[in-house]
């Protein structure tokens, strides 16, 4: 019988959180140490942005704009679809992460470990979600300092604006994690990941799906950035997002339950 002065035995549950904590710190300190692939990554939607904004500004902006060259409305629309690509990029560099763990043994020796087993995989998702917000909010610096604002949103709107960021990060980040699990190599997972950098620059990122040849549209419409930027576009403009609400939050719920379920499969496959 044990003593009622005993120390209560950990759950199963606070076990899980406790492990969860040490992989994400792990991971953070991975990430501050080795900074190069992150920097590389995030200057990928910074010179986009500055690309489009002061090359092609006047240009798009006229084309968009029926003939009227306007580069602060182009800017509006075009930095919510680089804050978008920012993820996407930064997911890339989870891919590498966790195929970097598999092949130099280090996931060999968790799995000998007293650790629980989802923990390896959460630390890498919530270390990754982390920097993609952190990504986002320099190119968001990036972007104010060249003339985007959002006056127009309200409070809510913001909050709302955040909850898709956070979501859609997680969302990427499981699909990522999956990409890297399945990569033989650091390189052949930066390849694997490669689509999501590429599904932005197919969007309606740069330029309206009005705008697009008809056979190019469906390309662009179907796939879940549209949706997701065409989203955060109204949300931090308050403008109307009509179905885009529903449907970015549809694909960022499939694509993380796709991706976790995936990843859970691979990590657990010993035979690797």
């Amino acid at each position: 019988m044990s003593s009622p002065l005993a120390p209560a035995r950990p759950t199963r549950f606070s076990l899980a959180v406790r492990d969860s904590a040490t992989m994400l710190r792990r991971n953070l300190l991975h990430a501050r140490r080795y900074p190069s692939l992150t920097l590389n990554l995030l200057l990928t939607p910074i010179m986009l942005l500055l690309l489009f904004v002061y090359i092609f500004g006047d240009t798009m902006s006229a084309g968009i704009g029926g003939g009227r060259p306007d580069r602060s409305e182009y800017i509006a629309y075009l930095v919510p679809g680089l804050l978008l690509m920012t993820i996407g990029s930064t997911t890339v560099g989870t891919a590498v992460s966790v195929a970097n763990d598999m092949t130099e043994g280090i996931i060999a020796r968790f799995r000998t470990m007293a650790i629980h087993r989802g923990s390896v995989l959460v630390g890498h998702v919530v270390g990754s979600v982390l920097q993609s917000i952190v990504s986002v909010v320099l190119v968001g610096a990036v972007g104010v300092a060249i003339g985007f604002r959002s006056t127009d949103a309200t409070v809510l709107e913001w909050l709302a604006a955040f909850g898709l960021l956070v979501l859609f990060a997680t969302a990427l980040t499981w699909i990522a994690v999956g990409m890297g699990l399945i990569s033989p190599n650091a390189e052949a997972a930066s390849n694997t990941a490669m689509p999501l950098i590429l599904l932005p620059l197919l969007s309606s990122a740069f330029v309206p799906l009005d705008a697009m040849p008809g056979w190019f549209r469906p390309v662009a419409e179907y796939q879940p950035f549209t949706p997701a930027i065409e989203t955060l576009r109204g949300l931090l403009l308050g403008t109307g997002i009509g179905d885009n609400g529903w449907l970015a939050v549809v694909w960022c719920l499939g694509l993380a339950v796709l991706g976790y379920f995936w990843s859970a499969a691979r990590f657990n496959d010993d035979s690797k």
